[in-house]
């Protein structure tokens, strides 16, 4: 049985060191979130997997890390200063804002008046000043996306690199959005991450390309424990594109307050680089802004068969980190009333602690030093974080690694100094076998190949 609600997530990922408010000793602040030390363990496997998978799985895509602040020209011409907004209502009885888009009947959530104020455009772009003197002059924005930078390092990397599409830039980074109303946990968000991939292809081969990539996103949201079952691939309607978009499949997910977007996929055409493009004129593109007069590049490549100039096409996987954890969580959660415990059903590559070194006695010092012998054993593996468990009392200690999604757990008792064997307990099936220690580093090793 999976997570009934939100409230069940919620309560475990702060009484297990997942996630917490952020700012909490002063109220917190709302939208903002910190990951604790298991968070940070789940989230960081979650991009790995992300960027193995992308990245060095293939041989058509390259990396990059690019500036949070962004150059306000950059965000002009690419029309985020122009259309990135949400329309905005005030209610005139409780004075609370909202998102008029997402509102029920034109109804206030918090008082349930329809005295609202008419809807106008709010700017979701966070502004900052750079220099000794905020006068206005000299600004730049956290951006919004991290799809621009790579945009703007097109030129850049395919100098370095002489590469020629089909191939992509993978970028995995922080973003920024003023969000109205952040709402339901994680999911929504005013600071998050994106995991993005803008693959570059060219004209009249990009809805292939779409399709393709449509199919490898969903196989790889399954491989990480999503269940397909509550997936559902939604094709955005025309009138409700982004500026830049020719079409768009979200891939939606049955998040715990309703079906929500987990990843888009995107045909951006040739709208970015053209908008970037000096002198766009000269080539055949179809950028919906002002041509670009001010880039000195020329974000484009030639044929080598017809010697002819275009500007590629992009097709754009981009997942919001947040929201994969979130999904991946509530994917996990269990709940077994026969066995009354709660445990976290984690793929073994997205578990935070790979494996819990317990000896039976905490203040056994014969135990304790073989606990840690074992521990650095298995860590120097390098299959992810090894933990000794040290608090003495074994069915607790089961419990909270349940809890928390490790894989196995390792008991070092009185029987292990006479036969040097120890107990594995399985996280998912509780069955324990013993042993050898002699063979225990390729127990472990032949685990994780097989899971």
């Amino acid at each position: 049985m999976t997570a009934k609600n939100m409230e069940d997530l919620v309560s475990l990922c702060k009484r297990r060191g997942f996630i917490f408010q952020s700012n909490d000793v002063y109220g917190g602040m709302k939208g903002l979130y910190d990951f604790g030390p298991m968070g940070v363990e789940l989230k960081m496997n979650l991009k790995n997997s992300w960027w193995r998978s992308i990245v060095y799985e293939r041989d058509d895509i390259e990396g990059l890390d690019s500036t949070i602040l962004t150059s306000p020209t950059v965000l002009k011409y690419s029309g985020h200063e122009d259309t990135f907004s949400d329309p905005l209502v005030d209610c005139k009885q409780c004075k609370s804002r909202w998102r008029a888009d997402q509102l029920d009947n034109n109804q206030c959530p918090s008082c349930s008046s329809n005295d609202l104020t008419e809807p106008r455009p709010f700017n979701l772009m966070f502004k900052t000043a750079i220099g000794p003197v905020d006068d206005g002059s000299s600004f730049a924005y956290l951006r919004p996306e991290t799809a621009q930078q790579i945009f703007v390092n097109f030129k850049n990397i395919i100098d370095s690199t002489s590469r020629t599409p089909p191939f992509g830039i993978a970028q995995i980074g922080k973003s920024f959005r003023n969000e109205i109303t952040p709402r339901n946990f994680i999911f929504r968000v005013r600071e998050f991450e994106q995991m993005e991939l803008e693959f570059f292809v060219k004209p009249g081969s990009d809805e292939d390309w779409h399709k393709y990539w449509v199919d490898q996103r969903l196989k790889w949201w399954s491989e990480q424990g999503v269940s397909s079952d509550k997936l559902k691939l939604l094709e955005v309607e025309k009138e409700e594109l982004s500026h830049y978009s020719k079409a768009t499949f979200d891939i939606m997910y049955e998040f715990p307050h309703g079906l929500e977007e987990l990843e888009g996929v995107a045909n951006r055409t040739d709208f970015d680089l053209g908008s970037h493009t000096k002198n766009q004129e000269d080539y055949e593109i179809k950028a919906k802004v002002t041509p670009n007069n001010s880039s000195t590049t020329k974000l484009a490549i030639q044929d080598l068969e017809s010697k002819k100039w275009y500007i590629p096409f992009v097709i754009e996987p981009s997942a919001g980190v947040e929201r994969g954890v979130l999904a991946i969580l509530n994917e996990a959660y269990t709940q077994e009333e026969e066995n009354n415990r709660t445990v976290l059903k984690l793929k073994s590559h997205l578990s935070p602690i790979k494996a819990a070194v317990i000896p039976l006695k905490r203040n056994n010092s014969d135990l304790v030093n073989l606990a840690n012998k074992i521990k650095s054993e298995l860590q120097s593996l390098g299959l992810g974080r090894v933990m000794i468990e040290n608090s003495g009392n074994i069915g607790k200690n089961y419990r909270r690694h349940d809890e928390i999604g490790t894989p196995m757990c390792i008991t070092i008792d009185f029987e292990t100094l006479e036969n040097q064997s120890v107990t594995v307990r399985d996280r998912d099936t509780m069955k324990q076998d013993r042993v050898d220690l002699s063979n225990i580093s390729t127990y472990y090793s032949n685990y994780f190949k097989k899971n």
